[in-house]
Parts: C-alpha cells; structure tokens; sequence
C-alpha cells in the first residue's frame, strides 16, 4: 500500500505504514499428545491404536476433511503429514500393514497450527532485496526481516519485502500465502569454529586434541563420526573420553543449515528453532549486505538463541536468502545480546558492535579462530534517556561522513529510545559525532503494546539519499520512518 501520510517530528519521518501481527500466519509442527504437558505423560501409542481401529472408509473421510480445511494454508500438506507419521512410526506394530490414508491420517493427528505471529511481531532489519526486478526509476526493492513471537514467547525470525523511493514513498509487497519452514539439511562445518568452542567451553584434553587435529578444515556430519570412529583405543579407554565426544558432538550439533525451495518466495519462509540452544526462540536477527574479502556480495545475520533460561549468540550467513547456514558465535564479545557485524572489513579486521558486558555499546574484532576478543568501549550510559544501558540498533551504515550507528538508550521506567553516533571510516573504534538529544522515542501511538514504552530497531540502510529505519513499537507491531541523510548527518555534535 501507498503511505502519503506522514508524521513528521524534529527530524525523523514516521510514515503511516504500519504491519500488526496478523494470526493468520501459521506453519505445521510436530505434536505429540501428552508431551505438551507440566508432567510429561506420552499417549502417542494409545492414539495410534485407537486410529488403526477405524476402517478403511472411515480414514479416508477423516483425511479428505482434513485436507478441505487445512489443504489451502499449507504447502504440500500431505508431505508433512508423512514426515510427521515418519517419526511416529516405530510405536505402529510391526506386523501391521498401513494403507497410504492411514499413514497420512496418523500423521495428521500428529500435527498442529502454529501462529508465528499472534503474540506479537518487532524488531525489523533491511538489506537489499536478492531481486531487484520490475521496478521503475529511483525504485529499490528491500528485504525486511521480522522477529516474530507466538503462543510460550516462542520468536521465530519471518519476512517480508517493500518498495523504497522514489523519494520518500515506500509501499509494502504481498504478505499473503502459506508460510514454510526451512528443511534441514546437511551442514559444511568449519574446524576453526569447533576449536574456538573448546576454547570457550574449556575443553582441552588429548581426545578433543585429536578430533580438532585429525577433521578437515571443512567436514560434514558424517565425516566427523568417521573421525569419532577412529579415535585411538587407548584415548576410548580413559574415563573422560566418551563425555569429551559427547559434549563435541553437541557443539557441533549446534551448526546447522536450512534451505528453501526456489518457489517458496522470501515472505514464506520461516526461519524455526532448530537446535536445544535456541528452542524458546531465536530474536532480534540483525541482518546485513555483507562483501567478503573476494569482492562477492552475501547476507549476514546475528541473533539471540534462546532455550528459556540461557542465551547464546548465534550468526545466520546466506548468499540468496533462501539457504541459511547456522554457527555459534565464539569469545568474550559474543557473550550477550545486540552483536551487529559491519558490512565489510576495515582494514583487514572483521569488526562488530557488541555489547558484551550488558550496558556499554563496544567495537569487537574477530581473530582467526573466528573469536570475538573482548570490546573496545565506543558509548557508555552517560545521559538521562539512556542511564540504564546503549546498545545498537543494527549495523554501522557506510557514509562519506563516517560509519552511522543506531543506537539506542534505556532510560526511567525501562523506556528505550533510539539516537545515532558516527565512527571514523578507518579506524571505528574512534567516535567522531553523536546526536545528543536523539532521534526517536515512542509517541502517544507507539507506547502500549506486548513492552510498553519501547521503540527499537535491528537496522536500516541508505537509499535515494535517505536513511530508512524499520523498527519495533512497544515489541508488537512495525512501523517504518525515513530521515534526509544530510539533515542526520548535520546534527551530528563533533566529540
């Protein structure tokens, strides 16, 4: 839709647009009854039974009603009824013989809707959009990501594309159709990033000397069991080395890959909890246009995994938004929430915002074993709307001027508003301007919400000589505001 309206304050645009959670939104998961509970009871083998006395007609109706109400929200419907009766199956008895329908049907009842969206939906990040295809003059296509939080505080990361320009128009693409969950598939895993988790886990003995010694630089799942199988029997027969492999064996599990089919388009594709790290949610993804030291162009994305007690930094990398490869982050700097990688190396440096220590935004550099060594300080709590802690609000945006942080600030009453600063282009541990005063802060409109008092973004980007920030308003719904880049850049106080 067209946004003409706008709110206009001292010097941010809000524009009219605004995206609610919309329940509609929903994906397939595996249930399993009885293992939702507080006290876990499983009835799998008893409702299978009392499915396998239906007869053959009666299956058949059952599955045709359940295709006519679900067949149109999802896609290939009944091949996740099968994978879902796949990992059932060992409690249907082995000497009975099941019908197409019946297993489908099993699978069905094994099945539920998921709202990804109905508790709230915050948190945006833009890049360029991977197609840039029919578009007019002064016209750029972007990707939005979105944190998404449904039924237990349960995010998942979505998406969505809109038109920018030309000048200050921006307009929201189709959001419509079945949404999909990315399918796991077999990950290329990098031995610098296990060795970097045995650093950070203190690991060290000669079994995980082995293992880190005896993998390829790049391995897959099952080349390592092929190491793990060849580890010396007498390393087997100390009383630590089976714990030293299983513990291995969960860190690399913890890396992952997901892909999408070429006709699943970007705003149907859901990024899910995949691993136990993040199984209560994966928040705040800050994604990135990145350019490697090669000169080619990906994505890039850190986020918050989350298993309902422990947080974990987790980074999302992706050449075309549709396959995602999963790693942990590693060291000192990747110890709490907010890391945000620059767009590209300065100086040879792989660099990030972070904010490792809770309430002071720092620049981390990354050595060769991909560890964040602790932070440099760029901005500490130092006025009254942000006492509490600063942080980012995603990825340092290249500018003639200097590279332009989004910060944000938390002050009385846990209310979080957003400034900006500017860092030297070559050295960005060095602050060269900050907006004292501000940019944003939530209005009489933004305020209620899922948290009230809060607007936050997980970054903008440049286009048409204008910066434009997606954000959050009170973590339940998105709007979107646009600032004349030269106007930010004018306001900015030399430090």
């Amino acid at each position: 839709m067209d946004t003409p309206e706008l709110r206009t304050d001292d010097l941010a645009t809000r524009h009219e647009l605004v995206m609610a959670p919309d329940p509609r939104r929903v994906v397939i998961k595996l249930f399993v009854p009885g293992e939702d509970a507080q006290l876990v009871q499983n009835r799998a083998s008893g409702l299978i039974e009392r499915i396998l006395r239906l007869t053959e007609d009666e299956i058949v109706r059952l599955l045709d009603d359940v295709q006519s109400r679900f067949a149109g929200r999802h896609h290939d419907l009944l091949g996740v009824f099968g994978h879902h009766y796949d990992v059932v199956s060992h409690r249907v008895p082995a000497d009975r013989t099941l019908s197409p329908s019946a297993r489908s049907l099993i699978g069905a009842y094994f099945s539920h809707e998921f709202s990804v969206e109905a508790a709230a939906l915050c948190n945006p990040s833009m890049v360029p959009h991977p197609d840039q295809s029919d578009l007019e003059p002064g016209e750029l296509r972007v990707a939005i990501s979105l944190r998404q939080i449904g039924e237990g505080h349960i995010s998942s990361i979505g998406f969505c594309s809109a038109i920018l320009g030309p000048g200050d128009a921006i307009r929201l693409e189709d959001r419509e159709g079945p949404l999909t969950i990315g399918h796991r598939v077999g990950a290329k895993h990098m031995r610098h990033q296990l060795a970097a988790a045995l650093i950070d886990t203190e690991i060290d003995n000669e079994a995980s000397a082995y293992l880190a010694c005896a993998l390829p630089e790049r391995y897959t799942d099952e080349e390592f069991e092929e190491v793990i199988g060849h580890v010396p029997a007498e390393l087997l027969g100390r009383s630590t080395t089976q714990e030293t492999l299983d513990r291995i064996r969960h860190l690399v599990a913890g890396n992952y890959a997901v892909t999408f089919p070429a006709t699943v388009p970007l705003h149907q594709r859901v990024l899910w909890p995949a691993t136990p790290a993040e199984s209560n949610g994966m928040e705040d993804a800050r994604f990135v246009q990145v350019v490697d030291p090669d000169g080619r162009p990906a994505y890039q994305a850190t986020y918050t995994a989350y298993d309902g007690r422990h947080i974990s930094g987790r980074v999302i990398f992706s050449r075309d938004l549709r396959h995602f490869e999963v790693t942990t982050l590693h060291g000192p700097a990747a110890r709490n929430k907010g890391m945000a990688l620059f767009p590209r190396y300065v100086g040879g440096r792989k660099l990030a915002l972070c904010r490792s220590d809770g309430e002071t935004l720092g620049l981390a550099v990354r050595d060769e074993q991909h560890r964040w060594h602790h932070a440099t300080p760029l901005l500490t709590p130092h006025r009254g709307w942000d006492l509490i802690q600063v942080g980012n609000c995603g990825s340092p945006v290249e500018t003639e001027a200097g590279w332009l942080v989004l910060t944000h600030g938390v002050g009385p009453m846990r209310r979080y508003a957003i400034g900006a600063m500017l860092l030297d282009l070559e050295h960005p541990e060095r602050v060269i301007a900050d907006l004292p005063d501000g940019l944003m802060d939530p209005d009489e409109t933004e305020r209620e919400g899922y948290v009230p008092n809060v607007v936050y973004s997980c970054g903008g980007m440049v286009h048409d000589g204008r910066f434009w920030l997606p954000y959050g308003a009170s973590d339940v719904r998105v709007g979107f505001a646009s600032i004349p880049l030269d106007r930010l850049l004018a306001r900015m106080v030399p430090c």
